[in-house]
């Protein structure tokens, strides 16, 4: 089997972070079978296949929010997605990963303390919306057509949530922002 993955790391003007430079306003992970790219680190997960996550709409262990409780059974199913979310931490932020084989994957990642203000995204690829009544962007890049997008969306001043979708084929970009807008407006109400 030879699946891959693209996501999108956004990075955030953080000072704890000023000894890394800020080469690339897109970090991109790219995956065949859980292996990263060529020289690219595999980011650590922070439970590595534990098993499919629970679909309430309960909050994280701390307190804030559970990404795989962003998508319950009937979202899911509103998205075209038949699997459940796992669990993952990628830079630091609670995450969860639908995985629909030879379709399409889906990652939604909870940043706590950095807010849309805060991403540092390429204006040629980010396009300013509104999800709900949440200001929103939708980054993707027209010219590289290749089947991923993102919605990131602002959750108070020092927070956002990020929807990555990469189609399996790595084409179709507009159907992968139809794909991300569409999960960004089922898990928008359940964030604070």
């Amino acid at each position: 089997m030879n699946k891959r993955r693209r996501t999108w790391t956004v990075s955030a003007a953080d000072p704890m972070r000023s000894r890394l430079p800020l080469v690339a306003l897109f970090v991109l992970t790219v995956s065949a079978c859980g292996q990263g790219a060529a020289g690219q680190a595999r980011i650590p997960a922070a439970d590595d296949g534990g098993g499919p996550a629970s679909s309430s709409s309960a909050p994280a262990p701390d307190g804030g929010v559970d990404p795989c409780s962003l998508l319950d059974p009937q979202d899911r199913s509103t998205a075209g997605v038949n699997v459940l979310g796992v669990p993952k931490e990628i830079n630091g932020a609670r995450a969860c990963d639908w995985t629909v084989p030879a379709t399409f994957g889906v990652t939604i990642t909870v940043d706590e303390r950095n807010g849309l203000k805060d991403l540092e995204v390429a204006r040629k690829t980010a396009t300013k919306t509104k999800v709900g009544d949440r200001e929103a962007l939708k980054v993707a890049d027209k010219k590289a057509a290749d089947g991923t997008c993102a919605v990131l969306l602002g959750m108070g001043e020092k927070a956002s949530v990020q929807i990555d979708v990469s189609n399996t084929n790595f084409t179709d970009t507009p159907l992968a922002c139809e794909r991300a807008v569409k999960v960004a407006g089922l898990a928008e109400p359940k964030l604070p």
